[in-house]
């Protein structure tokens, strides 16, 4: 069973749900996919919001190696995200070797506000953490204590590691960041991830690849009506 936990923010519910659309239409193995809800996170997340927080999720993800018991392996992921590729392709990349494996993105963004007029905050390591496959055994450092007392940087730029060298890599076709990387056709593409905002916002509606995130919220929204015979 391929675990995948998905970032979900109210905001961007619709984002969740083609997101998971999109993994479930392609993968060839079963996929279980879990929301990281607030709502559904009290007695592990408790932490107050911070100013420079864009979404709910940004501190919930490092509780995937606690909510997995830290036992075998999970996928983490933004919700803001379009997969294009058989996750059981990500999957098979799991390595025991690292604690953790990303996407290695050198992410300088240039403008100060993203999405809703969130603050684009910079920092080294950027983005890395939108794209996971944890190996949960080497994440007990991540405890709902740590994860709710930490500092933002410290999580996201993987402090909680005593090396950097636990910090594998994946390809970076799994985290292709919509907006800052040359477009390429979707075909060298396993996952798209709109992270300056998504095509459902109003402002980013003619995005790069918004085309393929609009057609996969049509096949989402899919349902087929049996049409039943005129009487008489």
């Amino acid at each position: 069973m391929i675990r995948v936990f998905i970032g979900f923010d109210p905001r961007e519910t619709v984002a969740f749900h083609v997101l998971s659309q999109s993994i479930h239409d392609r993968a060839s193995e079963p996929v279980s996919i879990t929301p990281l809800m607030l709502s559904q996170l009290r007695e592990s997340m408790w932490r107050e919001r911070n100013p420079l927080q864009s979404t709910d999720f940004s501190f919930s993800r490092f509780l995937v190696p606690y909510l997995c018991g830290f036992e075998g392996w999970a996928i983490f992921m933004d919700c803001d995200m379009l997969v294009l590729d058989d996750m059981a392709n990500l999957w098979k990349l799991r390595d025991g070797d690292f604690a953790v494996q990303v996407v290695k993105h050198d992410h300088r963004p240039k403008e100060e506000t993203k999405f809703l007029g969130a603050t684009q905050t910079k920092y080294e390591k950027k983005n890395w953490s939108s794209v996971m496959l944890f190996n949960n055994e080497k994440c007990t450092a991540l405890t709902p204590d740590y994860v709710n007392s930490a500092s933002g940087l410290d999580l996201h730029r993987f402090n909680w590691l005593d090396s950097d060298e636990l910090i594998g890599d994946i390809p970076h076709r799994w985290n292709r960041l919509v907006g800052y990387d040359d477009p390429v056709p979707v075909v060298q593409v396993s996952n798209l991830h709109y992270t300056i905002g998504g095509p459902y916002f109003d402002d980013y509606r003619d995005t790069d690849y918004a085309d393929e995130w609009f057609a996969e919220k049509k096949s989402t929204l899919r349902c087929d009506q049996i049409t039943k015979p005129e009487k008489g």
